[in-house]
């Protein structure tokens, strides 16, 4: 039995056959654009509403929602079919609203400073699982617009590039996100980056790189010895020509390893070829990885270096950490910690 948000347009319609034809967009409304529960679309019959709440069930089953940063940011711990756990985040900000979604119960990248790469692998999430924390998040914010969504929860998107894609393209036809608010990460699965440029909506591609050499990146970032560096620049190039439009590296600052002058001038070398965003990430602390976060001065120096390049780059600011929501901290663990209650 598919859950509320994996049918498309087509699928509702099927299900929805021995209604009017007008009813499809009805329901589509108000599971979307309106992110009710069937029960509450009230331009619909009772009778209809009431086998559409029975035929319709939700994916996720909440089973820890706490807060951060004064409520302005949101973790929730779900549980999906199979008893695997997944997590979302949604962060707030003066203007708008992100969303932070992940693809898969777990990771297969192995990439060791990241908890949920730490965990391993479950299984791919569905479309429906991924659109339904969008949902979830657009009704926790309220008035509060989600406008920015960000697949860089748990998992590897281009590793489930099926579903990762439809849930764009419902995110986008269904909740009427624009292309630029939607943002896919990836670690450098080179055949997803080419199949992306291939896509008509010009979605945000955003590269987890932390290292700049081969040797380097091969122990931080495993997918590296099957996809090197010279073949990520080359899709990422092609990416940009294709689209038009500025990418960006992600780089966890790991004292010692990744934060060195050497390797703010390698990375110099390949974002100045592409013309990329470059995002420094303080590493935030995870169980599994026992190398600590380059110092706040360690960051800095790095930042400047890199902008007395004319490079353009950002200092992300933490999120979430007392919540374990910060980036490379989503695990799938149970939140309610010991020593840490609930929000509510």
């Amino acid at each position: 039995m598919p859950t509320r948000y994996d049918l498309d347009r087509e699928g509702l319609g099927a299900l929805l056959a021995d209604q009017p034809r007008y009813r499809v967009d009805q329901v589509w409304d108000g599971l979307y654009r309106q992110g009710r529960d069937p029960d509450a679309i009230t331009n619909l019959p009772l009778a209809l509403r009431a086998e559409l709440a029975q035929r319709l069930p939700l994916s996720l089953d909440e089973m820890a929602r706490r807060t951060d940063d004064g409520g302005e940011t949101v973790k929730w711990a779900w549980t999906v079919d199979g008893g695997h756990r997944v997590e979302t985040v949604l962060l707030h900000y003066p203007r708008r609203s992100t969303v932070c979604v992940s693809t898969q119960a777990g990771c297969a990248m192995a990439c060791d400073f990241c908890a949920t790469g730490q965990a391993g692998f479950a299984r791919h999430l569905t479309t429906g699982e991924i659109v339904e924390q969008v949902v979830m998040a657009q009704r926790e914010a309220g008035e509060r617009r989600v406008a920015n969504i960000v697949f860089m929860g748990m998992g590897e998107p281009l590793a489930n590039y099926d579903a990762t894609w439809a849930a764009v393209e419902r995110l986008h036809d269904g909740l009427g996100i624009g292309a630029r608010g939607l943002t896919v990460s990836t670690v450098g699965v080179v055949p997803g980056i080419l199949r992306l440029a291939e896509e008509p909506l010009p979605v945000n591609l955003a590269v987890s790189l932390h290292a700049a050499n081969d040797t380097l990146r091969d122990e931080l970032v495993p997918v590296n010895r099957r996809y090197p560096l010279a073949e990520l620049e080359a899709a990422c190039a092609l990416w940009r020509e294709v689209k038009g439009r500025r990418l960006s590296f992600e780089w966890a600052m790991i004292a010692g390893t990744n934060d060195r002058p050497e390797d703010a001038d390698e990375l110099t070398a390949i974002a100045g070829r592409l013309r990329a965003h470059v995002n420094l990430i303080p590493l935030n602390p995870t169980p599994g990885f026992g190398t600590r976060g380059s110092s706040p001065e360690a960051v800095e120096a790095f930042r400047d270096r890199l902008a007395a390049t004319g490079l353009a780059v950002t200092i992300r600011q933490n999120r979430g950490l007392d919540i374990d929501a910060a980036c490379g901290q989503l695990a799938g663990t149970p939140v309610s910690a010991p020593g840490r209650s609930p929000a509510r």
